[in-house]
């Protein structure tokens, strides 16, 4: 028995390696509209506290629209999402991997598709140490057939993070930028080197592309560590997202422009999106970058919604191409990958960029983006640690221009590892916003 469970152990650690691909990434084509969210909550980001049960609600649609053998496991990793050197057994209570058992054949939609759902975490495959995890789905048990992957966080109670956002002091950027500044409270740690044992990852709108880590704190006094540099956490501020309203294919929402109801899937072209660089503030509510599945046409979205070819068009400056550019359209439904699937492609007969996604009836808010030049003097570094090529972030500065006043969220991670673990421990989790919290200099 001893060697049964040793020969286990060792088979899920090297399938684990092996299946270790890039976070947030779909493998197969016939994976559609995969949702990832705290329980009836679509405009949030998968977080939840350790030891909670069915906190998360996971939705996908398989397009071939036949049943298979669909698993899932977690993977531990350390906050720069290298997986950790542990067994699967050593973080999580139960089985190691689960079979999703709740599914359903689409109803009403024309585009037929069968729809995969789940509440996460399961009483008997539970994460059982806190951290950053990787959500992995594969098919027929086999790992190394991932279908995709996603980001979990789960967090503990260890520190307090005090927070606030505040205009930069450099003139250049101070109506352009958010600085974020915040003092960690680590009385119920026990952190005697910091620069070995805590790290900070700040993240707006839960964007990983142009995430911040690496920082040390300016002060540390007593217990508080004060991480107030002022060129430390400083991020272009952006504007507000765009979005398109496609909960109905039977009316044209105030962004639509004509459709196509007689091809399956039915096609849809959005109006144009104009450059707004040039263009004052103007603020309206946004969900910042985030995607609800709905349907005003049904009564469940999940399985009765449609699928519709989305015409996305972006018209830049004397319809002319960007310099040096590529252009790509992101946001949560895309989870920032900036790849031949978000391309842009400009079309010189119009003088626009287009792109036709493939997308399921919801809401959707996005931004377009050009990937920042490659600088040993990046203001936003890439921290996307997963042994593949790293993406560089992406910015609005082309596209809409980067405002102060824009709403955000800024979220602040805190990560400790004591000197007899071999992981790090997501200790301190706090989301500010800039509108509500932020102090004007």
């Amino acid at each position: 028995m001893r060697f049964l469970f040793l020969t286990l152990g060792l088979w899920t650690i090297c399938a684990s390696s092996y299946a270790q691909r890039e976070p947030d990434k779909i493998y197969h084509a016939n994976i559609g509209s995969v949702q990832l969210f705290p329980t009836g909550n679509q405009y949030n980001y998968p977080i939840i506290t350790l030891g909670s049960v069915g906190g998360l609600e996971l939705h996908f649609d398989d397009l071939d629209n036949y049943v298979k053998n669909y698993n899932y496991t977690y993977q531990l990793c350390n906050a720069d999402w290298t997986p950790v050197n542990l067994s699967t057994f050593d973080y999580i209570q139960g089985f190691t991997q689960n079979r999703l058992t709740q599914f359903r054949n689409s109803s009403i939609a024309t585009t037929r598709y069968i729809h995969y759902q789940v509440n996460l975490p399961e009483r008997n495959c539970m994460p059982s140490k806190s951290g950053n995890y990787l959500l992995k789905v594969y098919l027929n048990g086999d790992t190394s057939q991932l279908a995709f992957t996603r980001r979990i966080l789960i967090a503990e109670s260890g520190v307090t993070i005090a927070a606030a956002i505040q205009q930069p002091f450099d003139a250049t950027k101070a109506r352009t930028h958010h600085k974020l500044q915040f003092t960690v409270d680590k009385t119920q740690l026990n952190v005697l080197n910091p620069a070995q044992q805590l790290q900070v990852v700040a993240l707006q709108n839960f964007r990983w592309d142009n995430a911040v880590t690496g920082k040390q704190p300016m002060f540390m006094r007593g217990n508080l560590f004060e991480y107030n540099g002022e060129r430390d956490f400083l991020f272009p501020a952006g504007k507000e997202y765009r979005w398109a309203d496609l909960g109905s294919f039977r009316f044209l929402s105030e962004r639509m422009d004509r459709y196509d109801l007689k091809q399956l899937p039915f096609e849809i072209w959005l109006k144009p999106d104009g450059e707004w660089t040039q263009s004052r503030y103007l603020y309206y509510a946004d969900l910042n970058g985030f995607s609800e599945t709905r349907t005003t046409d049904n009564i469940n979205p999940w399985w009765q919604g449609d699928y519709a070819y989305i015409n996305f068009i972006y018209v830049p400056a004397a319809r002319k191409p960007i310099p040096n550019k590529e252009l790509y359209i992101g946001g949560q439904f895309s989870q920032y990958k900036y790849t031949d699937q978000y391309r842009m492609i400009f079309n010189d007969q119009i003088g626009a960029y287009e792109k036709r996604l493939l997308l399921k009836q919801g809401y959707y808010t996005y931004a377009y983006f050009t990937p920042v030049s490659a600088s040993p003097q990046m203001a936003i570094p890439n921290t996307q640690a997963t042994g593949n090529t790293p993406q560089l972030p992406g910015e609005t500065t082309f596209t809409d221009g980067n405002y102060w006043e824009t709403e955000d969220d800024y979220t602040i991670l805190v990560y400790y590892r004591a000197f007899s673990d071999r992981y790090d421990r997501l200790v301190g989790l706090a989301t500010i916003n800039s509108r509500a919290s932020r102090i004007k200099e």
